[in-house]
C-alpha cells in the first residue's frame, strides 16, 4: 500500500528539492541579512549555548518549512491512492454484507482533498506568526493537521460504502469524533520531523534523512487510514441498522434478501 505512494512522493521531492532547495536557501540568506536576522538569531543561540548551529541556521530552516509540505504530501497521496485498496480490505474481510452505494468519486476524492489542502494552506500560513504565542502553536497547529487528516481520510473511508446522502450526513454527525482522531494521527504524522533535529548531520544527510521521513509518514497515514475505515464503516452500518431495524449492524443486508427467505416460507406453506 505504500510502495506507489512512495515512489510518487520521492519523485515529487527529488525534483522539488533538485530544483528549489538551494534558491530557497539563497532567498533566506537575502532574508537574513537585509533584516539584520543574523545578528539577532547568533545572540539568541549563543545565550541558549548553540553557537555551533549559526553558521546551519539557514538550512535547517528551509528543511523545516518543507516539512509540513512533506506531511501534506504523504497525507494526499495515501488519501487518493492507498484508501482505495484499504476500503476494499476491510469492507472485504469487516463488513462483507454492508451494501455499496458509491456516493463518492476518484474525482470526488482529488476535489476534496486539493480544496482542503488550500484551506489548510492559507490557515496554516495566517497562523504561522502567532506560534511564537506560548501555547498557540500546541492548540491550533494539531487542529489544523486534525481537520486536514479527517476531511481526506473520512471523504475515502465512506465513498464506496455510502451514498451521497449518508456521506454527508455521517461526516457531519461524527465531526467531532473524527477530529479527535485527526488530531491524533495528524500529530503521529509529524513525528519523523524528529529526525531533522540532528544538526550537522541533519544538513549532510538531508536527502537521505527526507525519503525516510516521507515513508515514515506514508506508513503512519496508512494505519491511521486502517483506523478511520473502521470507525466510519462501523457508524455507517449503524446508521443503517437505525432504518432496519437491526441491533447487529454486522447483520446489515439489502431488503430484499432479508424478505426472500420468509416469501419461500410461505410458498411452501401454501403448497403444502
Amino acid at each position: 500500500m505504500t510502495v506507489l505512494p512512495f515512489a510518487l512522493a520521492l519523485a515529487l521531492w527529488g525534483l522539488a528539492l533538485w530544483q528549489g532547495l538551494q534558491p530557497l536557501i539563497d532567498q533566506l540568506h537575502v532574508w537574513f541579512s537585509d533584516y539584520g536576522l543574523f545578528r539577532q538569531s547568533g545572540e539568541i543561540l549563543d545565550a541558549m549555548g548553540l553557537s555551533t548551529l549559526r553558521t546551519l541556521l539557514v538550512p535547517l530552516i528551509a528543511m523545516w518549512l518543507l516539512l509540513p509540505f512533506m506531511i501534506v504530501t504523504a497525507l494526499l497521496l495515501v488519501g487518493v491512492l492507498a484508501m482505495p485498496s484499504i476500503a476494499n480490505h476491510v469492507g472485504r474481510h469487516y463488513y462483507p454484507q454492508l451494501e455499496r452505494r458509491h456516493g463518492g468519486s476518484f474525482a470526488g476524492s482529488v476535489w476534496v482533498s486539493l480544496s482542503s489542502f488550500i484551506v489548510f494552506l492559507i490557515a496554516w500560513l495566517v497562523t504561522l506568526p502567532l506560534n511564537l504565542v506560548p501555547l498557540f502553536a500546541l492548540i491550533v497547529q494539531p487542529l489544523l493537521w486534525g481537520w486536514l487528516t479527517c476531511r481526506v481520510m473520512a471523504y475515502d473511508a465512506l465513498a464506496d460504502f455510502a451514498d451521497k446522502e449518508e456521506l454527508i450526513t455521517l461526516r457531519v454527525s461524527q465531526r467531532f469524533p473524527l477530529l479527535v482522531m485527526g488530531v491524533v494521527t495528524g500529530s503521529l504524522g509529524a513525528a519523523p520531523g524528529l529526525l531533522w533535529l540532528g544538526g550537522v548531520v541533519s544538513v549532510i544527510f538531508f536527502p537521505v534523512l527526507a525519503a525516510i521521513s516521507i515513508w515514515l509518514y506514508l506508513l503512519i497515514f496508512v494505519f491511521s487510514g486502517l483506523w478511520f475505515q473502521h470507525y466510519c464503516l462501523d457508524a455507517l452500518a449503524r446508521m443503517r441498522s437505525t432504518f432496519t431495524g437491526s441491533t447487529d449492524p454486522d447483520r446489515i443486508i439489502d431488503a430484499e434478501s432479508a424478505h426472500s427467505v420468509p416469501t419461500a416460507a410461505q410458498d411452501k406453506g401454501q403448497q403444502q
